[in-house]
């Protein structure tokens, strides 16, 4: 078991969602703790607010490159590779995950069993924290960078 697992499976008992966790692990790799952006992540969890849309691994995902790549103050600018990094991880997770499931909605992956989130999401997070670590490092960030 990898050191990221044992992280993400402590979050998770700890009773953090899908996209607290992906940001929780960002700012770990980048030394910092920012309990406001963590507490932002939680509109994300549940598929947007628990209505059962979007799965929280990709939303999460993408907001972690946003940490990396997108903009913070007003001096800041963007990174131009920021919504290519994105659209590979919607490309990357679709074919991943979605095609397994039926599709990339929390409601559609989790079905009709309780039992999936504790089966399924793990797994999820674990490879969306992965597949945004390579992009990160394709594109020529460090994670232990951030802006």
């Amino acid at each position: 078991m990898t050191s990221d697992t044992v992280r993400m499976i402590e979050l998770a008992m700890q009773g953090f969602y899908c996209s607290q966790i992906l940001l929780f692990m960002g700012l770990d790799a980048q030394g910092k703790i920012n309990p406001d952006l963590i507490r932002a992540m939680s509109g994300l969890a549940g598929g947007l607010g628990f209505t059962g849309d979007t799965c929280g691994a990709l939303t999460g995902g993408a907001c972690l490159l946003g940490l990396y790549a997108g903009r913070g103050t007003p001096e800041e600018q963007e990174d131009e590779k920021l919504n290519l990094m994105i659209s590979e991880l919607v490309d990357w997770f679709s074919e991943e995950y979605g095609k397994l499931y039926g599709g990339i909605r929390c409601e559609i992956i989790l079905g009709d069993d309780p039992g999936n989130r504790k089966s399924r999401c793990p797994n999820m997070v674990l490879g969306s924290y992965e597949k945004v670590k390579t992009l990160l490092s394709e594109y020529g960030f460090e994670l232990s960078g951030g802006k």
